[in-house]
């Protein structure tokens, strides 16, 4: 048989569609993914929205497109960023096939097999998959309430550059982070911008649950906003709108914003015309915000439901993070260290997603994150009191 290549043992499966089938199951509470509730959608209103785009120009919708994306998507990206301070223009912006494209992209510009990444300890399971595929080590930096300390950051870059280790960026998700939902202050954001800059290392942003905010009046400052030159931002519309349309986008430098394109063209071509078509004519109408709003409420609606469910049945050595926003929290408790949580979880009827592997060393964890967005409140309480059970048993 064919030898695989050295990084093929990289390619790691997500220990949430690792579950996806177990998660399927009726009798089964799943806490693990981090889905939108699109429940919130009138589903009659973007099928109209479809069928006027297919009706009125399948002809250049269905057709090969250009590797820049859509004008009108990359127009109603910039006026989303504003939203958090950036100054851009259409030709700052890369469409892409989902914001986990755009990390695979940058990671295959910037990273050289054995140059280390800095990233936040715990961080998201998905840019950890990225990260191995390339063969890129990752140092982790520990977080507090605040998310990744800036001067520990200065800290790691100048440790590893005394070691000889290149590092081609940090990379952060400062709003509602994944998997932990807390959120990094404004000050703290300009502080590690700043870090970053005075070592000229780029900054990755990675910040698709910034619109989802408890408080809708209150926006997210990007940190692309504040230093454009050392920020690539990805975003997405998953989040917001839906997944499955598979749209998100980069925001970089323009020289660096053509290379991105180039590598892009190189495996996908474009991303789907009618995809982009779809997510620019919704967004861009007078459904979406108030959809978006009601999501937002139903969110912290079960958030609300698992913070109940968690000061009920949780034992006395655990605790959770308090998101403001976004999809998850954070627990942690004695009696996950050291123990493979997922399995006895799923012999409970729960599923979700061990600290564990949230570090790309796979080190011992004494936490787990729960995700509330996409599960009733009655569903959200049992879930609950099942992991409950689960501790009380190791």
């Amino acid at each position: 048989m064919m030898e695989f290549a050295s990084r093929a043992d990289e390619f790691r499966p997500s220990p949430v569609r690792a579950v996806f089938e177990v998660a399927r199951d009726p009798s089964v509470v799943s806490l693990a993914g981090g889905n939108p509730d699109l429940s919130v959608l009138p589903a009659d209103a973007v099928g109209d929205v479809a069928s006027l785009l297919l009706r009125g120009r399948a002809g250049e919708i269905l057709q090969y497109g250009s590797g820049a994306g859509v004008d009108g998507l990359r127009e109603l990206v910039v006026k989303l960023m504003a939203r958090g301070g950036s100054a851009v223009t259409g030709a700052d912006i890369l469409p892409t096939t989902g914001s986990q494209a755009g990390l695979d992209l940058v990671t295959k510009l910037y990273c050289n097999p054995g140059d280390v990444i800095v990233a936040e300890g715990p961080t998201y399971v998905g840019a950890l998959g990225v990260f191995g595929a390339y063969e890129v080590d990752v140092q982790h930096v520990e977080m507090d309430h605040d998310g990744m300390q800036p001067e520990a950051v200065a800290q790691a870059l100048d440790e590893l550059a005394a070691q000889g280790k290149r590092v081609p960026f940090v990379y952060v998700i400062p709003s509602f982070q994944n998997p932990t939902g807390v959120t990094m202050p404004e000050e703290r954001r300009r502080e590690l911008v700043e870090v970053c800059a005075q070592r000229d290392v780029m900054i990755v942003e990675d910040d698709p649950y910034a619109l989802l905010s408890f408080d809708r009046s209150d926006p997210r400052p990007s940190m692309h906003g504040m230093a454009p030159e050392h920020v690539i931002h990805l975003g997405s519309f998953s989040k917001i709108f839906a997944p499955g349309l598979r749209v998100g986008w980069m925001a970089a430098p323009p020289e660096v914003r053509g290379r991105l394109q180039i590598a892009a063209e190189s495996v996908v071509i474009h991303p789907s015309n009618l995809a982009q078509s779809l997510v620019t004519s919704w967004v861009g109408s007078e459904h979406w915000e108030p959809a978006l709003d009601r999501a937002v409420e139903l969110y912290k609606e079960r958030w609300t439901a698992m913070e109940e469910a968690l000061t009920e049945y949780m034992p006395d050595s655990a605790s959770w993070t308090t998101p403001s926003g976004g999809f998850f929290t954070w627990v942690t408790a004695d009696e996950l260290l050291g123990k493979d949580v997922l399995a006895e979880a799923v012999a409970n009827g729960v599923v979700l997603v061990p600290g564990s592997a949230c570090y790309m060393d796979g080190r011992e964890s004494n936490a787990a994150r729960l995700a509330f967005s996409g599960v009733a409140p009655a569903r959200i309480r049992e879930g609950v009191r099942r992991f409950a059970e689960v501790l009380g048993s190791l």
